[in-house]
């Protein structure tokens, strides 16, 4: 964001979504926070981000962090852009966001989606999410696999 803090608002939010793949509300995030706006941070915690989602898709992504937590217990579940989050150290390894039809989870890198697309088949799949229904009968597999490829990656 130095390279581009003169730039202005709607440059810096082009720069992110071509050169880095941002959406455009991940990119609208970043550069409201360099820019020091404390008012885009909905969610202190990732608790406060489950209470406030439809309370299916909070069962199904609390299911979600509780595996990936119990087989990654070196991975810190925070809230990142409003919402929930795994990392290790600085770099995000998975995350999940929720629309009214689904809920999106994604490794951060589209090469893990990639290398996992045959565990893929029948759902949505983007270019760095995936789309599963607010119900999902979640596959530890898919989530396990979709971890460990993105911390190889890292």
């Amino acid at each position: 964001m130095a390279t581009i803090k003169d730039k202005k608002y709607p440059e810096q939010i082009a720069h992110l979504r071509e050169n880095y793949g941002f959406s455009q509300a991940h990119a609208n995030a970043l550069v409201m926070f360099s820019r020091g706006s404390t008012t885009t941070r909905k969610f202190e915690t990732p608790s406060d981000y489950f209470k406030s989602i439809d309370p299916v898709q909070a069962k199904t992504l609390r299911k979600v962090f509780r595996i990936l937590k119990a087989k990654y217990p070196e991975l810190e579940l925070v809230t990142a852009w409003n919402q929930p989050m795994l990392r290790k150290g600085t770099h995000y390894v998975f995350g999940a966001s929720v629309a009214k039809n689904h809920i999106l989870i994604a490794p951060f890198d589209a090469e893990v989606i990639r290398k996992i697309a045959p565990q893929l088949k029948g759902y949505k799949v983007n270019k760095k999410t995936v789309a599963v229904p607010n119900d999902w009968k979640v596959d530890e597999k898919i989530l396990i696999n979709m971890v460990k490829s993105a911390l190889s990656q890292k």
